[in-house]
């Protein structure tokens, strides 16, 4: 008996239909599952709900936060230094030529808080100023966040608080890349700002632990990112004198009179072992609740 070929022919789009129709829901799910394992798509940012952000690398992420209380004008004992890092600001806010800024010097002479404070009192005239803070672990992370912020309307300041190059030349690397912005160049919309208590950011007892050829290529490496810094912002040691004109400048300010200050504050220096900008304010912090007088931190 013969077959008709015209049958054959018309049964095999009738097998494949059936077998498809089979297959659907099995192709569905494993569709769903791969969906759920892919990684989420990051949520175009919303950059009109604050001034400042923290970027999470993880998921793409920025998390707004408050605005920065500390005016700049109640930093005492560092003008230079604000004017200088000031102005490089309001040229990066304005579109004309600034430089990334790094602010280096010994823990506790405001370093930050400058930082901050200087960006909100820029950002008070320049709406479309906004700034992003990146934990220093996540240097190597820098590449992906200036490409997600090139190109966009708004003008960011990145700030990395104590940067060091713990993880070595990889994330010494990673910040180079990001500055250099590779073959598109760097992104005209960022200012990259660092804090530093190390002037060519070089963690301690660099290369204890390796050759001498592994680490000489290490620190090259590390201390060329410094040069890519066109702005260097130095905190010297504070003196007596700047010292006790910081805590009276916070005190006026504030408000807050005790009988002795200079004393008191000279004492409670003696006993932090040092003075600096932060000893100041936290002699002041302790004097405010002492009496009973709310300060912005």
């Amino acid at each position: 008996m013969r077959c008709d070929p015209d049958l054959q022919w018309n049964r095999e789009p009738l097998g494949v239909a059936a077998m498809t129709h089979e297959l659907e829901p099995v192709l569905t799910r494993i569709a769903e599952a791969l969906e759920r394992l892919a990684p989420p798509r990051p949520l175009e940012p919303d950059f009109t709900a604050a001034r400042l952000f923290r970027h999470d690398p993880a998921s793409g992420a920025f998390h707004p936060a408050p605005d920065y209380p500390l005016p700049l004008a109640a930093l005492v004992g560092v003008e230079r230094q604000k004017d200088r890092f000031v102005e490089n600001l309001r040229r990066f806010a304005d579109g004309l030529p600034y430089n990334h800024a790094l602010l280096w010097g010994v823990r506790g002479t405001g370093k930050s808080s400058l930082a901050k404070a200087a960006f909100m009192d820029v950002a008070r005239a320049s709406p479309e100023l906004k700034l992003v803070e990146v934990d220093r672990d996540q240097v190597t992370a820098l590449p992906a966040l200036f490409d997600a912020l090139r190109g966009r309307a708004e003008r960011f300041v990145v700030l990395c608080d104590d940067l060091s190059f713990e993880e070595g030349a990889a994330a010494a690397k990673a910040l180079k890349s990001a500055l250099e912005g590779g073959v598109s160049g760097p992104p005209a919309n960022v200012l990259f700002a660092a804090t530093s208590n190390r002037r060519h950011l070089m963690p301690r007892g660099h290369g204890e632990d390796k050759g001498l050829v592994a680490a000489a290529e290490d620190a090259e490496e590390e201390v060329s990112v410094s040069d890519r810094f066109g702005l260097w912002v130095g905190f010297p040691p504070m003196d007596q004198a700047n010292y006790l004109a910081a805590v009276e400048g916070y005190a006026e300010r504030y408000g807050l009179s005790a009988g002795g200050l200079e004393r008191r504050a000279l004492q409670w220096a003696q006993l932090r072992g040092g003075r600096s900008g932060r000893v100041a304010w936290q002699f002041i912090r302790d004097l405010a609740g002492e009496l009973g007088r709310p300060l912005p931190l």
